[in-house]
Order: structure tokens, then sequence, then C-alpha cells
């Protein structure tokens, strides 16, 4: 024979007939079923009151908690989300103060939770994290010391055109300088660094990745473009190939751009400039910035006290240097005979540095290009140089930045 099953609801029934039969007394009968007296009128009680149905369990739940989200406050978080569908819950705490600073919101923690439970939430894949770099950003101790300059990769517009963004940043304050259709031409790009220099002033380097514009395979890796910000008083900086990490603060406002305006992207180029223009704008001015401790861009960057100058000064050289022009085609010439240095290096003027009865160090600017070598007619790479036996060894590419010494 199975065993009887029961259930707390058909004792308590059990209970309150037997109570109401009077066979029983009530203290009898909560001896019995191995309850309190206090119990035993609960159900009762209940039982008076709403019949069988009061006999059944209830959420033991407080009917009001002290922290409980109003409503009111919980849809205007989501729909400050609705209005900024990639920000997290930090930024949405930090805009929904600026609005209402009396108003109790709730903390970040509790506003995801809130975003969670409406299904606005993708959860990311957890990625193994690499100790971080600090050393790239060690001179970048105020707006304008350095700015960041790249190509956001590029997608089709809506009319399947190519559209490729120039960006530029200040790497202090996150501000964005120029969000730009173009392309990679220096006739194109150099306009636009040249109206950008015209409204911020000059910074005091730019950093960049090794791609043209900004690079090339001549001299120094040194370009047409980072030849004229060279002669602006600016030093080019180029990460190491295949280290985006070296120029992090601009290729994670990248992600942040791709986010707001590439889904979907714009119908024509007209139409996709001015969501970069809107993008910038609420960069800007609107989204708190974590490491700048919730603080906008706009409210920590300066323009620079360097104006871009009305006109261009030519290189200076020491007078123990002998100075050479270098020609549109990118030749000098060295007793009438033509000497190939390099295209980036068109209309400028170079100065040569005797080592001796041969060879002479090339320099423009501050930077030494590599070695003359007058006998054969021809310019050697540092690299070239140390293989033949002239200077000891090849420098290290950081050690052929502007500003700092060749080895010679």
């Amino acid at each position: 024979m199975p065993w009887k099953e029961t259930c707390a609801m058909e004792e308590r029934m059990k209970f309150v007939l037997e109570v109401l039969e009077g066979f029983e007394s009530k203290a009898a009968l909560c001896r019995i079923y191995g309850i309190s007296r206090p119990t035993g009128d609960k159900w009762l009680a209940r039982y008076a009151a709403a019949g069988v149905d009061g006999l059944r369990d209830v959420s033991r739940a407080p009917a009001c908690h002290p922290n409980t989200v109003a409503a009111e406050a919980e849809a205007a978080v989501l729909a400050l989300r609705a209005a900024h569908a990639h920000w997290g819950p930090k930024k949405l705490r930090v805009l929904l103060e600026r609005k209402a600073p009396d108003w109790p919101w709730p903390s970040a923690s509790t506003i995801c939770e809130i975003l969670k439970r409406h299904g606005l939430t993708v959860p990311q894949k957890r990625r193994r994290r690499t100790p971080p770099q600090t050393a790239p950003f060690a001179a970048c101790d105020g707006p304008n010391a350095l700015w960041c300059a790249d190509f956001k990769g590029y997608f089709e517009t809506g009319d399947g055109l190519r559209c490729d963004p120039l960006t530029i940043t200040d790497a202090c304050s996150r501000y964005v300088l120029r969000c730009q259709a173009a392309d990679l031409r220096h006739d194109t790009v150099r306009p636009l660094f040249e109206a950008t220099f015209r409204e911020y002033g000059l910074p005091a380097a730019i950093r960049t990745d090794n791609g043209g514009p900004f690079a090339s395979r001549g001299l120094c890796g040194l370009s047409r473009l980072s030849v004229w910000w060279m002669r602006l008083g600016i030093v080019p900086e180029r990460i190491d190939p295949g280290e985006p990490q070296q120029n992090g603060r601009h290729e994670r406002m990248h992600r942040t751009l791709k986010q707001e305006t590439t889904h979907p992207p714009g119908a024509n180029r007209r139409t996709q400039q001015r969501l970069f223009d809107r993008f910038r704008r609420e960069f800007n001015e609107d989204r708190p910035h974590e490491a700048l401790d919730q603080a906008t861009p706009a409210s920590v960057y300066v323009p620079s006290r360097r104006p871009y100058p009305a006109r261009l000064q030519q290189v200076e050289y020491p007078g123990g240097q002998t100075v050479r022009a270098v020609q549109k085609s990118g030749e000098f010439y060295w007793k009438n005979e033509p000497v190939f240095l390099g295209e980036a290096f068109g209309h400028e003027r170079i100065g040569l540095e005797r080592l001796d009865e041969r060879y002479w160090t090339v320099r423009f600017a501050t930077v030494a290009l590599g070695v003359f070598d007058a006998r054969r007619g021809r310019v050697l790479t540092w690299k070239q140089a140390a293989k033949a036996g002239v200077v000891a060894v090849s420098p290290a590419p950081s050690a052929l930045r502007p500003g700092a010494p060749s080895p010679t």
C-alpha cells in the first residue's frame, strides 16, 4: 500500500474543519497538528475572511521596500538609454544627475539591472587582459601636448561609395578636433590639418600609425605631411608596426564612432558627414568620460597657445653645416651632380655635417636622416651605414624621432 500523500493546504483545511465541528478543543487540536495557538488563530481568521483561498501560501516579500526605484526614475533611465543606445550605466547616471541634480537617482549598478531587466544589454565575452603600456603616454600631461590622428577603417555609404573618415583628437582631454570624410592623399589631408591648426593652434606632437600619408618608405619614414609638421615645430611620432594599443585612446574613440555613425551608415557622403558632426558634438559636449572623472572633453580642452603661422619659415642650420636646397623631384646637387634624397623633402633645405673626407651626416631640422657618401654620390640609411662600417651601430627607430641625437 503506498504512503498517503498530503500537503500543507490539506492539513490546514482539516484543522479548520475539526475546530468548526467542535469535537476537540482548539488547544488540543493545535497540539495534535503540531502548531502553536497563534498560528491556529491565524489560519482560522484567514478562512473566515477568504474561505479556502485564505489557506494558501502568500508571498513574504514586503509590500513596500525602501530602496525601490520610483517608476518615474526607471522611465527616465529607459528614455535616456533609447536616446543613447551605446551608453553604459555610469554615463547614463551622470547625464541624469546633470539634468536633475536634486532627484534621488539610482546607482549605476541599479541602472545596469534595470537595463538587463528590459533586455537592453548584451553580455560581452571576457577577454584576457594584458598589462597596460603607459610609456607611450608619458608626455601627455596637458591639452595639446599630444594629438592623435588616424583614418577610421573605410566603409561604404548607402549609395555604395567608399568613406574614409580622418579623425584627430587631443590625447589628454580626448577632445575630437576633427572627424571628416576624406581620402588618403596628401593633397586632401593637408588642408584638413591646416584648418584644424588655424582653429585650435599647434600641438607639440602628433602620433600616427605607419601608413600613408602620415609616413612613407623613405628616409626615417618621413612623408611630405610629417616634413611639413616638422617645419611647424611639431614632433611626428609613429607607433610601432602592429601595436595599435600604443595609440589606444584614439582607437577606443574609433569604436564609439563606429557604433554611433555606421550602424546604419548615411545614405550618401553628405548625410554621413552630418552623422560625423553630430557624433563629434555629442562626444565632446555631452558624453561623460570615465578617465576624466566623468567630465566631458569640452570641459577639459583648451586651444593651444601656439598659433598657426601666417608664413612658414625655412629651416635654419648652424654655421658649421653645409646647406643644400632639395628640388621638387627630391634631389639635391653635390658638385653639380644630382643626389636623390626623397620626394618628401622637395622644396626643403637640408644640412650636411662632415664625418670625414668621404661621409657626411644628412640632417633635416633636428633629425639625422642618414649618411651621404660623397664618393659614390648616394645617401645611405643608418642601417646601410652601420653595415658598411661608417657608424658603429644602426640606431633604434625611436632614436630617429625629431629632437633625438643621431649616432655619429
